[in-house]
């Protein structure tokens, strides 16, 4: 099934959204808001899906789902935890940086603890108080749990994954040099991130869904040309399982905890850096990736950040070219 949340209050509406995006019916008189869902899944998840089913068949009223008038899913969660699942991102981030890349980046998972307390609806704009902050969009895919115990081990997290969808973790690139310098890790160059506008169940995916990753293009378009069509379910060294156990190795996990998995990279065929779209490649989901392979073959970065103005748009599309999850669809204020 396909949850949203309307934007109403903090925490949303929650609806029902039919598998064509087309149309939505109130889940009120089960769970008011998202969260409400993910605090008593047991009770919740099967009239949820019922009320799905109806919805499907038209069994029941039913009103316009336009995406526009979705919040993010959860416009608030109580943790979001972000990953570095494409390790290829990062090796390709330190060979233009001349630095080595460590042995144990491939074993043992980058994570940062991001904002969770405002995330922006999938319309909502980008805000950007100084374009020398160097605004990047970061295409990626997003997990939400139930209860994880502290120690839990990779398979058996992948059972604790209860909607699945995308995000766009927008980053302050001019500002990560010092912030990272000072050894504590992202605060101001992590402003808030957008979330597509329906989650999805991992059964609602089929085939998509296989040994705790997402597989298909995310697509990425920047003013309206295509950027980046990277296969989220390729060199992603890391599953979804992975993260959630390196995430709950010390500590507890609640319902409603969202994962991310960093920006999706892809190799070129030939084994060495992502090709633009142009020269026949699967492109880039961040400008950061662009500019450090420009970097590598060209000694030095040409494209430039997003500026006011600039908008971006993510989203997947299923084997009959529909749409997923809708689309996040920002411009930079």
């Amino acid at each position: 099934m396909k949850l949203a949340s309307l934007k109403k209050g903090r925490d949303g509406r929650l609806v029902v959204v039919s598998d064509d995006l087309a149309w939505y019916a109130d889940a009120g008189q089960i769970v008011p808001t998202m969260q409400a869902a993910l605090d008593n899944w047991a009770y919740a998840a099967p009239r949820l899906a019922a009320l799905a089913e109806d919805l499907n068949h038209d069994a029941i009223p039913k009103e316009r789902f336009h995406e526009r008038d979705a919040a993010s899913p959860l416009p608030r969660a109580y943790q979001w935890a972000d990953g570095s699942a494409y390790v290829n991102h990062v090796a390709l981030v330190r060979q233009a940086r001349g630095a080595e890349m460590p042995d144990s980046f491939w074993h043992d998972p980058l994570m940062y603890q991001g904002g969770s307390d405002a995330f922006l609806g999938p319309r909502d704009p980008i805000p950007l108080g100084d374009p020398a902050w160097g605004c990047d969009m970061e295409a990626e895919i997003v997990v939400v749990t139930g209860d994880v115990p502290a120690g839990i081990d990779a398979v058996t997290a992948r059972d604790k994954i209860l909607l699945v969808g995308l995000t766009n973790d927008v980053s302050l690139r001019g500002l990560i040099p010092a912030e990272l310098a000072k050894g504590f890790g992202f605060f101001q160059s992590k402003p808030s991130s957008a979330m597509s506008p329906v989650f999805v169940t991992p059964d609602a995916l089929g085939d998509r869904w296989k040994d705790g990753k997402l597989h298909g293009a995310l697509c990425v378009d920047l003013n309206g040309q295509p950027l980046g069509r990277a296969d989220a379910g390729v060199d992603m060294t890391f599953d979804f399982g992975a993260l959630i156990a390196h995430a709950a190795k010390t500590r507890d996990l609640g319902a409603g905890t969202i994962i991310g998995s960093g920006t999706v990279s892809n190799r070129d065929a030939d084994g060495g850096p992502g090709k633009p779209i142009s020269a026949g490649g699967l492109g880039y989901s961040c400008l950061a990736e662009v500019r450090t392979v420009e970097t590598i073959q060209q000694g030095e970065p040409k494209t430039p950040f997003m500026q006011k103005g600039d908008t971006v748009r993510i989203w997947m599309d299923d084997d009959r070219h529909h749409s997923i999850f809708g689309a996040i669809e920002q411009q930079v204020g």
